[in-house]
């Protein structure tokens, strides 16, 4: 069994790829990758790198030749993820690719979280195009917190319009085994995973485990989306970043990140990374 990963020098397909090599045949992994000299040490180990992006039809298609098992991790390219994720899609049908795992958003399909419309999109369409389907729903990563880590240390504040919201995160470590059992496992074809950490916490413990990681007091600021806007503006953040940041923080504040299902750790085999030890992992 071929088993490929797109984005396999990314933040998340890193993770897999590692994981991978120790559960299966270097060689039956395929490492997708924009750049291959980034996937040299890949190379070494063994693994087949392919080069193609998301916005290359022809060298997806390539790339995905022979391939029983895609790990499709979605772009980071927010606003561009429709065009890019349907040339994946269009080029794993060419190919001839077994299944698709997806690495999709929370209840993406009727979610009013920012980001759900596009990965909404991709389950439809990829639901239309007729292949085998696994749908991966991530919650969010713990690492999306590291860069207040310094911000905390400068200012001794957590800033954000999340109100009394609640983030179900857990490590990239976490997603990635529970993408690699999928990958590896029997009886998960068709199944729609809701993944997230075993604790959804606030932003007051955020702002606790930034305090033990600094080393110094640490408090959780709540403003409203506006407010939020006109800080980041005089941090430097262009206008329409500090709003999409205001509308996830929003998001957050509805609950749209605060569901714990245990189906990640359910998958894993073990409890998800809690927030002070995924963000000291971050950390370094």
């Amino acid at each position: 069994m071929t088993i490929a990963v797109t984005g396999a020098t990314g933040q998340l397909g890193a993770l897999v790829v590692r994981d991978l090599v120790r559960a299966v045949d270097p060689a039956s992994v395929v490492a997708v990758v924009r750049d291959p000299a980034k996937a040299t040490g890949l190379a070494a180990q063994g693994v087949q790198v392919r080069p193609a992006t998301y916005a290359e039809p022809d060298a997806l298609a390539t790339a995905f030749a022979g391939v029983d098992d895609l790990l499709f991790v979605s772009s980071s390219e927010v606003g561009q993820r429709v065009d890019q994720h349907r040339a994946v899609i269009d080029a794993a049908v060419a190919a001839g690719v077994g299944r698709v795992v997806y690495t999709s958003a929370p209840r993406a399909t009727t979610s009013s979280l920012v980001l759900a419309p596009e990965h909404k999109f991709t389950e439809e369409y990829l639901a239309a195009s007729g292949l085998p389907a696994t749908i991966l729903r991530n919650n969010w990563y713990t690492e999306n917190y590291l860069g207040q880590i310094e911000i905390a240390r400068k200012t001794g504040t957590l800033v954000a319009a999340a109100g009394a919201g609640r983030v179900a995160s857990a490590s990239r470590a976490d997603f990635a085994a529970a993408a690699v059992a999928v990958l590896t496992q029997d009886g998960h074809a068709g199944r729609v995973y809701e993944l997230g950490g075993d604790h959804a916490w606030d932003y007051d413990e955020l702002a606790a485990a930034l305090a033990e990681i600094v080393g110094s007091p640490v408090r959780y600021r709540a403003v409203d989306g506006p407010t939020l806007i006109g800080i980041l503006q005089q941090t430097g953040m262009d206008e329409g970043t500090a709003g999409f940041v205001a509308r996830l923080d929003g998001d957050i504040a509805g609950g749209a990140l605060g569901e714990v299902t245990g189906e990640l750790s359910a998958l894993i085999g073990r409890p998800t990374t809690p927030l002070l030890e995924g963000l000291r992992a971050a950390a370094g």
